[in-house]
């Protein structure tokens, strides 16, 4: 028994949850270069005089580029061929949380104002195209998140990711490009959607998407089959929970991150299309007091001269009596008598 318990790995306890790492040099060369190329951006955007908010920045470096550090290197990596609901945990980070960070980054956006303005049209011209359109359609998008996540678990892939290194590695990639297909276009201020794809439409696909994205937990949390059983059944370490048990807590993580990252996405487009309604209106205002500006000035011309408040009424009244006041105040005036009358 001493000779088996040594080939499995020891009890994850809190301390070894947090502490527990591993090196994943194919996900550490994508956070690299993704990490790499964000920073150039920032860069050639600040050193030709502009800005680049710094919310921006640490969420795709902390929330996009972290998250996949936490879904490849951190325990839920070292343990998730031993356990199915790090297995679980991690995959849903990596399709919802990650992207979500990466896209409240604005990559898209960074790239425009950073490349030369050939390489910024190439980029316009990417994005607009056929290909990309379609893919991040919203239907499209959300129909391929859903069957990328239901396919992980209930086809022969994730059983087959677990034996097989590069297919493993291939698995990351895959859920991190779902949730980026979904995610991106709906957050970029790079217009990618369909027109009508306004900021109203935008936060009613996103609470869409959270109602979609529980659907791969609760599914696994009530599946009766085991999910990739021969594997866990085989190499369940002796301290584990039940294989079922362990499969209900995986798919109850799956259920509880995606509602909980649904929250900050949402409040992401609403502060967006706060954003786009002041601008609006600031864009309004000063259309409307450049237009008055032009026109007051002609109006004003063509105007006849406002009448004086108070006037004597020998030089309001047409009468003979009125005209010879007026021809006595000139007399007057003019030799230097008294002005009454």
């Amino acid at each position: 028994m001493n000779e088996l318990s040594a080939v499995y790995l020891p009890e994850l306890t809190a301390g070894r949850l947090l502490g527990s790492w591993r090196l994943d040099v194919p996900a550490l060369l994508l956070v690299v270069v993704l990490g790499g190329l964000y920073g150039w951006g920032v860069a050639r955007v600040r050193g030709a005089g502009g800005s680049w908010p710094f919310a921006r920045l640490a969420a795709f470096v902390v929330l996009g580029l972290g998250a996949i550090v936490v879904a490849t290197m951190s325990s839920l990596a070292v343990y998730d061929r031993e356990l199915f609901w790090p297995a679980a945990v991690q995959n849903v980070v990596l399709d919802l949380l990650a992207p979500l960070g990466l896209a409240l980054g604005d990559p898209l956006r960074l790239a425009v104002e950073a490349l030369p303005e050939g390489g910024a049209g190439r980029v316009r011209r990417v994005l607009t195209g056929r290909l990309v359109r379609t893919l991040t359609f919203p239907l499209v998008s959300t129909v391929l998140v859903l069957a990328t996540e239901l396919t992980v678990y209930f086809t022969p892939y994730f059983a087959t990711a677990l034996r097989v290194g590069w297919l493993h590695e291939l698995l990351y990639l895959h859920l991190l490009a779902a949730g980026c297909l979904f995610v991106l276009p709906v957050l970029t201020r790079e217009q990618t959607l369909p027109a009508w794809c306004t900021h109203p439409v935008r936060a009613a696909l996103v609470f869409l998407d959270g109602i979609v994205d529980a659907v791969p937990g609760l599914v696994v949390m009530t599946h009766g089959t085991l999910i990739a059983g021969g594997w866990y059944l085989h190499h369940a370490p002796p301290w584990s929970p039940d294989v079922h048990h362990d499969q209900q807590l995986g798919g109850g993580a799956m259920l509880g991150i995606a509602e909980l990252a649904a929250l900050p996405f949402l409040l992401a487009i609403l502060a967006q299309w706060v954003r786009a309604e002041r601008a609006q209106s600031a864009a309004l205002d000063r259309r409307l007091d450049t237009e008055l500006a032009a026109v007051a000035p002609r109006e004003f011309e063509d105007d006849p001269p406002a009448p004086d408040l108070v006037r004597p009424w020998w030089e309001t009244e047409q009468s003979e009596v009125a005209a010879r006041v007026r021809r006595q105040g000139r007399v007057a005036g003019g030799s230097g008598g008294g002005g009454d009358v």
